[in-house]
């Protein structure tokens, strides 16, 4: 039997011993986002928080919080979507496989959605009655975490022209009026902005749903990167085995298996401003004018129970999403981009700032191989779907290092390093889109990215050891992160002019020490500018999180004896990113000390959390 809501959840994982159940009374402001990210970083068990503070509602957390977890969520369906999927990349399965594919019928005809009349187990509430679970000491007020907000395509008025999208949901604060108005922070490439472009372009308030809880499948579904056109809706039914049950009230639709129904409509003429909000970048993404919906009526199911998730400085739960993504599309990768074999959205970098990728280089097969084809690809993945928001692309060719795995992400920094020429793989595009979160560019949305591409033999021998004697004042603690990338400790960023003066002085430096150097020497292919050297070297985590959130490629990329020939930029090596603070980017999420004091009491020896402190 297919899981319907939160509260058959709950009971599944605690009958599985994956669940943790706090009876002590939690206060959803910081308290119960302490908690979760307390259990969630010692790969704990799901949260059932079940007397919270202002509401009669229990909340569910940590529901994805570990691979084993989500797979056993999923466990009745994900091999068979997993092969249906193979067969959209591969249809000779289909004949190679003939019993096995009639075997996947029933679970695609369960996926077709079903309209229901009414569900008598909904009841109106108010929405003030919805535990109001706010997770970083700055956040503008409570946020729901894990919606699946519907919308149609204006005037279709038909659930195959939906979209089901996670986008976080501001319940109060700022300007919003109580129980009335509600914000919804979509980021720029999300399906319900085609809609409400749609309902710019009619004059049209835009109507629409927030669905929370109800079946996990409909909540991973709303983080799925489907092409435009399928909706969600389809997958969820699929990935769930059982189709979408909704009903209409007047313009609104309405999933009959939500725990949480709320809906409203959006004036496409109306904004106000949303957050402060603790985002999965490990950043707070700043106060905006956002779009704000009129909120009409509240539902709950009976035994309805809130589930919700913390976000923060990766990995965290959300990061399972990513692997589930990868385990189900992962056959589609070679078929959607020809050439492209595999490719990784980095967690630990906030997923956008950083993308590695291998894929084919066969454009010449013979004299010396260089990235010809591999730009192509580079070029197709900046172009698909949510990777266009990638900031930087590193791609480098199979046909060097066959065995090579993606996910080992060192090893894959030095194959990138030991063949870079910084004379022609470095290749900029500057004033494009960024992702909504990033706060290292020139504006909201606005940036750069930078497509590093390498193929043919070792260039060069990576340096195990700082070689350049004394750094010039101003520069203190080199720092080996990895054989050839090195962390050098700088004072705090002041602004770019003097930034450039100050990394002109290091280039010069840096150009002359290596100009006395034999050609047989190892080499610094890559220096970090960072405040903490040791912090940014401490560990591949803490790398790539401070060198790729932090920085603007456009603006903070420079380089030992640089130049520019025909609108090309390259350089003699070192390559230097400028990670340093700048006063535009926004504060990174650090913990309320007296709320950590206070939620010590369930951890400690005698606590109702006492083997998870």
């Amino acid at each position: 039997m297919s899981i319907r809501n939160t509260y058959q959840l709950a009971r599944e994982l605690e009958s599985a011993g994956m669940l943790v159940k706090i009876q002590s009374e939690v206060d959803p402001d910081l308290e119960m986002a302490e908690i979760h990210r307390r259990i969630n970083a010692r790969g704990g068990p799901a949260i059932l928080f079940e007397n919270i503070k202002g509401s009669n509602y229990k909340a569910l957390s940590n529901i994805y919080g570990t691979r084993e977890r989500a797979f056993f969520i999923f466990r009745k369906t994900l091999k068979k979507v997993s092969a249906i999927v193979k067969r959209k990349a591969d249809p000779s399965l289909i004949f190679k496989k003939p019993f096995e594919t009639l075997s996947l019928l029933p679970l695609s005809l369960s996926a077709i959605p079903h309209r229901k009349f009414w569900n008598s187990s909904l009841h109106e509430i108010s929405l003030s009655e919805i535990p109001q679970v706010k997770s970083w000491p700055k956040d503008g007020g409570p946020f729901i975490t894990l919606p699946q907000v519907y919308s149609e395509y204006p005037g279709s008025r038909s659930v195959f022209q939906s979209n089901l999208g996670m986008y976080r949901i501001q319940m109060a604060g700022n300007a919003y009026r109580p129980d009335q108005d509600i914000g919804l922070h979509y980021q720029i490439h999300r399906g319900i902005g085609v809609h409400h472009h749609a309902a710019v372009q009619k004059n049209q308030k835009l109507p629409v749903s927030v669905f929370i809880g109800g079946p996990p499948a409909a909540a991973f579904a709303a983080v799925m990167p489907l092409p435009e056109g399928l909706p969600e809706i389809l997958f969820a039914g699929l990935l769930g085995g059982r189709g979408f049950r909704f009903f209409r009230e007047g313009d609104s639709t309405i999933a009959s298996d939500a725990d949480f129904v709320i809906t409203g409509e959006i004036d496409p003429a109306e904004t106000l401003p949303e957050g402060p909000f603790g985002d999965h970048l490990g950043y707070y993404s700043l106060q905006h004018e956002f779009p704000v919906m009129r909120v009409k009526k509240v539902y709950a199911r009976k035994n309805a129970v809130w589930p919700f998730t913390v976000v923060g400085r990766p990995p965290q739960e959300d990061s399972i999403f990513g692997e589930l993504i990868h385990e189900i599309t992962g056959p589609m990768v070679p078929v959607s981009i020809p050439g492209l074999k595999h490719v990784h959205a980095v967690d630990t970098s906030g997923v956008h700032p950083l993308l590695l990728a291998i894929g084919s280089e066969r454009y010449v097969p013979y004299g010396k191989r260089k990235p010809m084809e591999l730009m192509t690809i580079a070029n197709a993945i900046l172009g698909f779907n949510q990777m266009s928001l990638a900031k930087y692309l590193f791609i480098c060719a199979e046909e060097d290092n066959p065995a090579l795995d993606i996910h080992a992400i060192d090893e894959f920094f030095i194959h990138i390093f030991e063949r870079l020429d910084f004379h022609r793989n470095l290749h900029f595009h500057t004033n494009t889109t960024m992702d909504t979160l990033d706060y290292s560019g020139t504006s909201l949305n606005s940036g750069s990215k930078l497509v590093i591409a390498v193929a043919g033999e070792k260039r060069r021998e990576l340096a195990r050891e700082w070689q350049f004697s004394t750094p010039p004042t101003g520069f203190t603690k080199p720092q080996m992160i990895l054989p050839g990338i090195f962390a050098l400790q700088s004072r705090a960023f002041q602004n770019y002019k003097t930034a450039a003066r100050e990394i002109e002085k290091l280039e010069q430096f840096l150009f002359s020490k290596k100009s006395k150097m034999k050609k047989a020497s190892p080499e610094t292919a890559l220096i970090i500018l960072t405040e903490d050297s040791e912090f940014c070297a401490a560990n591949l985590a803490n790398f790539i999180w401070v060198t790729f959130t932090r920085s603007n490629p456009s603006h903070d990329i420079y380089g030992a004896g640089s130049f520019t020939e025909f609108k090309h930029w390259g350089c003699h090596g070192p390559l230097i990113i400028d990670a340093r603070r700048k006063a535009h980017h926004a504060p990174p999420l650090i913990e309320d000390k007296k709320v950590s004091t206070r939620v010590d009491r369930l951890f400690a020896r005698n606590g109702e959390l006492a083997e998870f402190g």
